[in-house]
């Protein structure tokens, strides 16, 4: 099946941001207070999360993205 590119990288984007989100969030909730939270941590854990999870979608592809006009909803 063909691929269309512009569909694959804006599902890929809109995960990894997904990604982003979800690892900021939890690494933010492991600290009792919200003064003790290390933001180096939490923006350094995040973005690895991100890029981790592009690298997956262009290593395994995504299913998302082989629908026709994944962006368009």
């Amino acid at each position: 099946m063909k691929t269309n590119w512009n569909d694959f990288w804006y599902a890929a984007l809109v995960r990894a941001l997904r990604t982003l989100a979800q690892t900021a969030v939890a690494t933010v909730g492991t600290s009792a207070l919200i003064e003790e939270v290390n933001w180096r941590v939490v923006a350094s854990a995040s973005l690895l999360a991100a890029v981790l999870s592009v690298l997956t979608s262009v290593a395994t592809g995504l299913p998302e993205a082989e629908r026709k006009g994944a962006h368009e909803k």
